[in-house]
């Protein structure tokens, strides 16, 4: 079995140093860093690096992750066709160990599961709330009743019991793109990520689509991750702010995808009322910047956009 590891990074020299000297331990073939056009020493640090395993892909301007995604996938692809690749941030890595431990438990799964989730956690060994995996509620009728009544994504996200090194694969529906391993048939059947979302819901979305393709996903949580990340604030506010705004732009499409179109309307109104609400984190001038944000991402989620918006950076 041959496995592909793929980094996506962008101005973060010190935390992708990290990841690489971590991969460069690990049970890995080919080691795919995307460059998002990082004007900082990024460049010349990967130009002076030997390892045979790593091949650099420098983008020309900056994809976002998404894109970078996208890229780093068609580039192992079409470069070592692996029979599985893993995706990672260039915050996020491997604990050690972990990529051995997935590649002697891959032969087990089911030929039919064309998509494993590793457990993420902080480095502070606590469980990492933005990378926990969950089942479509739209999806399953128990789940969706079940956050009706908590009103909470704890209603439809995997517990902490399913974390435990030595609990079993449990079947989920969408996964992050941190140790997010997919088979090479999975690939071939529902293609790339969407590269023009530039940042956040491409991972969901993805999985979206594998999952409606007959694809099965499983969370295995003896296989382990690192996500050294600082995005979110108090309450899910992203920081910087302006991230909010691809965050709602691409969640219209999360909606319309995980409800399906009799149910879409309803559900994006739960998801602008829950939008709004994180909004009354923020005070004075940067509530009003949120919420104007928010709604210039629903209106060109609504519009069908993609791409990075230049008026905000």
């Amino acid at each position: 079995m041959t496995l592909a590891a793929i980094v996506v990074t962008y101005q973060r020299l010190a935390e992708l140093q990290i990841t690489l000297a971590r991969l460069q331990g690990e049970q890995v073939d080919h080691i795919i860093v995307v460059d998002n056009a990082s004007t900082d020493d990024t460049p010349g640090w990967l130009a002076a690096q030997d390892d045979p395993r790593l091949h650099v892909l420098s983008l020309a301007e900056n994809m976002g992750g998404a894109g970078g995604f996208e890229a780093g996938m068609a580039a192992a692809r079409d470069l070592f066709d692996p029979d599985w690749v893993v995706l990672m941030d260039d915050d996020a890595r491997p604990e050690p160990g972990a990529l051995a431990k997935f590649q002697a438990k891959s032969p087990e799964l089911d030929t039919d599961i064309g998509c494993v989730a590793a457990a993420v956690f902080y480095p502070d060994g606590t469980l990492c709330e933005m990378n926990r995996p969950s089942n479509n509620p739209f999806w399953h009728f128990g789940l969706f009743l079940r956050t009706l009544v908590q009103g909470s994504r704890s209603g439809f996200h995997l517990a902490d019991a399913a974390f435990a090194p030595d609990a079993p694969a449990r079947p989920i529906d969408v996964a992050s793109f941190v140790g997010y391993f997919v088979r090479r048939d999975a690939v071939a059947r529902a293609g790339l990520p969407e590269g023009g979302l530039f940042i956040y819901g491409d991972d969901v979305l993805y999985s979206l689509r594998l999952r409606r393709a007959g694809i099965k996903m499983v969370l295995l949580p003896a296989v382990r991750f690192e996500h050294d990340c600082g995005t979110m604030g108090d309450g899910f506010v992203y920081r910087p702010l302006w991230k909010i705004y691809y965050h709602c732009r691409n969640g219209v499409s999360i909606a319309r995808q995980a409800a399906g179109p009799v149910v879409f309307p309803a559900a994006l109104a739960y998801y602008t009322l829950i939008w709004w609400r994180r909004g009354r984190k923020c005070d004075g001038a940067e509530r009003k910047a949120y919420r104007r944000m928010m709604w210039s991402g629903l209106r060109d989620g609504l519009l069908g956009r993609r791409g990075r918006n230049d008026a905000l950076h």
